[in-house]
C-alpha cells in the first residue's frame, strides 16, 4: 500500500457529521424500522444512518443455536428494499450493475472507514486518485479491516441489475461478540442512484432484551427508585392520616408531588420493561410517563416558589404576584413536555442529543428565573420573620434555604460535570457510564423531596407554621406599643410638692372632701 494512502488520518473522518443524522431519521424501537428514508449526500458518498446503540456480548450459552439463545446479543436486518426512481432506472443499460452497500462497526474501528490520497481530503468512497494507487475500486466504500478482529467491519450489499427499480438486501444476522457502541450504516456512491430511498428495519438485542445498551441500566434503576418513593409515601401518607385536621394546603400540595413521583417512576419502569421484552417502544406508555413527569416536576417548583414568597405563613395572599406565577409555571410546563417529548418519544439510537440545543435552552433559562425569584423572594421572608421574631418559622426556613442552596451548588456542579462528560465523548464511547447522568436528577429531586417532607409533615404542631392574622396583629401591635410605652407615673407627694401653697391647700380640701364622700358610701 502506498505511504501517501491515509486510511487512519488523525482528521476527524467523515463519519463524525453522520452522528447527527438520527435526529432526521428517529426511529420507534429498539427494531430500529424504515419508513420511505431518503439518503443525505456527504462528501462524496450518499449516507443513510441505520442506527447506533451500546451492546453487550452474547452470554455463553453452548446448548443454544446462534441468533435463537435468549442471551445472544446480535444486529437483524430483516427485509430491507431500497427503491430508486423510474428515471434512474431507464437510463441504465442492461448489464449495468449499482451497488449499495450496507457497513456495520464499532466505534473504536471508525478510522477503518474512509481514506484520502496524497493527504488530502478524506473520503468515504473510493476516487479516481486512489483507483490509481491500487488500494480500492473505484466507486466502492474504503474501509480496511480491524486489527483487532479481521471479520469487522461487516459490510454487505444490494444490486440494481440493470433497469431494475427495487433492490433487496440480504437477510442477515450479525452477533455481537464484544461489548461496544456499534453503528449501522447504509452508503452508496453513485450519484445515478440519488432519490433512494429505503424500507425494511432492523433489530438490535442485547443479552438481556431490547434495550438499548445506555438504557438497560435504567430499568433497574427506576425499580430502586419506585420502592424508594413506596417508602416515602408510606411515611408521608401515615403522618397526612393521623393528623389529617391539622394539614395545611402546603402539606396537601406536597402529597400531590409525592403521589405523582410514585405514578411517574412507575410508569418509567413499566415502559422500560415494555420496551425490554418487545423491541417496540410503548408510545402511550411513554407519553404519560414524560407528562406524569413535566406535571411534578413544574408543582415542585411552584410549591418552592411559593414557600419561598412565605406563601400562606407571612401572607395570606400573593396579590398581584399570583398570574406571574400562573404564567412562569404553565410556560414551564409547556417547554418542559416539548422537551421530554422530543428526548424519549421514539428515541431509541444511544447517541448525545446536541442537536436539540435549541430545546433545552428555554427550559435552562426558566430553571434559572425560577432559582433567582426563589433565593429573591427567600431573603425577604427571612427578613420578615426574623423582624417579627417568629421564631419557629425562622428555624424551619433557614435550613429549607440551606437546603436549597446545597441543592443548587450541586446541580452546578453536575452540569458542568456533564457538559464536560459530553464534549469529552463525541462518539458515545463512555455508553456504559451514560445512565449516571439522568440518574442523578432523578436521584437529587428525589432527595429534595425527602428533606421538604420531612421539614413540613404533617403534626399536631403543624398549624403553628400557618398564617395566623391575629398573631400578626397582636405583634404588630406589641411592637407598636413598645415603642411610645410610658415612663413610671410621679407619686402624690413629689406631685404636691411641686405645687404652690394655694394649690396645695386647694388639692387638700379636695381630697378631705373625697375621703369624707367615700366614708359617707
Amino acid at each position: 500500500m502506498s505511504k501517501n494512502f491515509n486510511l487512519s488520518s488523525p482528521t476527524p473522518p467523515l463519519l463524525l457529521i453522520f452522528y447527527v443524522l438520527f435526529v432526521v431519521h428517529p426511529a420507534v424501537a429498539s427494531v430500529h424500522d424504515y419508513k420511505g428514508e431518503k439518503f443525505m449526500s456527504k462528501g462524496n458518498a450518499f449516507v443513510l444512518h441505520g442506527g447506533s446503540e451500546g451492546l453487550y456480548s452474547s452470554l455463553p450459552n453452548p446448548n443454544a443455536s446462534a441468533a435463537a439463545a435468549s442471551g445472544d446479543s446480535f444486529i437483524r436486518f430483516e427485509k430491507i428494499t431500497l427503491q430508486r426512481p423510474e428515471e434512474a432506472a431507464a437510463s441504465s443499460k442492461e448489464t449495468d450493475s449499482v451497488k449499495v452497500q450496507a457497513i456495520v462497526f464499532e466505534v473504536e474501528d471508525r478510522e477503518t472507514i474512509g481514506g484520502s490520497a496524497y493527504g488530502g481530503q478524506k473520503a468515504i468512497c473510493c476516487t479516481a486518485d486512489l483507483a490509481k494507487l491500487g488500494v480500492c475500486t473505484q466507486g466502492n466504500l474504503i474501509y480496511r479491516p480491524s486489527a483487532q478482529n479481521p471479520d469487522w467491519p461487516q459490510i454487505f450489499s444490494a444490486y440494481f441489475i440493470g433497469k431494475d427499480v427495487v433492490a433487496t438486501l440480504p437477510s442477515k444476522t450479525i452477533s455481537i461478540t464484544k461489548t461496544g457502541m456499534y453503528n449501522v450504516y447504509f452508503i452508496f456512491c453513485d450519484p445515478a442512484l440519488k432519490g433512494l430511498v429505503i424500507e425494511g428495519k432492523t433489530v438490535w438485542k442485547n443479552p438481556t432484551g431490547y434495550l438499548p445498551g445506555r438504557m438497560a441500566p435504567l430499568m433497574n434503576f427506576y425499580g430502586l427508585i419506585s420502592l424508594a418513593f413506596v417508602i416515602l409515601g408510606i411515611f408521608w401518607f401515615s403522618q397526612y392520616a393521623r393528623f389529617w385536621r391539622e394539614v395545611l394546603p402546603l402539606q396537601n400540595c406536597i402529597t400531590a408531588v409525592i403521589a405523582l413521583g410514585m405514578f411517574e417512576m412507575a410508569l418509567w419502569y413499566l415502559e422500560y420493561a415494555e420496551f425490554n421484552k418487545t423491541g417496540v417502544r410503548p408510545m402511550g406508555i411513554t407519553f404519560w410517563a414524560v407528562t406524569f413527569g413535566t406535571i411534578k416536576r413544574t408543582i415542585a417548583r411552584l410549591i418552592i416558589l411559593l414557600v419561598s414568597m412565605g406563601y400562606g405563613v407571612v401572607r395570606p395572599t400573593l396579590g398581584g404576584l399570583s398570574s406571574k406565577v400562573k404564567m412562569l409555571g404553565a410556560t414551564f410546563f409547556l417547554a418542559s413536555e416539548v422537551l421530554e417529548s422530543v428526548e424519549n418519544l421514539g428515541a431509541v439510537s444511544d447517541l448525545s442529543g446536541n442537536a436539540r440545543l435549541f430545546l433545552v435552552l428555554p427550559v435552562a433559562m426558566l430553571d434559572a428565573f425560577f432559582i433567582l425569584w426563589i433565593f429573591t423572594s427567600l431573603s425577604k421572608t427571612l427578613e420578615k420573620l426574623q423582624a417579627r421574631r417568629l421564631m419557629a418559622k425562622l428555624d424551619i426556613y433557614r435550613k429549607f434555604t440551606n437546603t436549597l442552596a446545597v441543592t443548587v451548588i450541586v446541580s452546578v456542579g453536575w452540569i458542568v460535570y456533564e457538559l464536560y462528560f459530553k464534549s469529552t465523548d463525541v462518539y458515545n464511547e463512555r455508553w456504559q457510564r451514560a445512565w449516571i447522568i439522568p440518574a442523578f436528577w432523578q436521584v437529587l429531586t428525589f432527595s429534595l423531596l425527602c428533606v421538604i417532607c420531612i421539614l413540613w409533615a404533617p403534626s399536631q404542631n403543624s398549624m403553628r407554621y400557618a398564617y395566623s392574622a391575629d398573631a400578626s396583629e397582636e405583634f404588630d401591635r406589641e411592637e407598636t406599643f413598645s415603642l411610645i410605652k410610658p415612663g413610671p407615673f410621679p407619686s402624690k407627694d413629689s406631685q404636691t410638692a411641686s405645687l404652690s401653697p394655694e394649690n396645695k391647700a386647694a388639692l387638700k380640701v379636695s381630697n378631705n372632701g373625697d375621703i369624707e364622700e367615700d366614708k359617707r358610701e
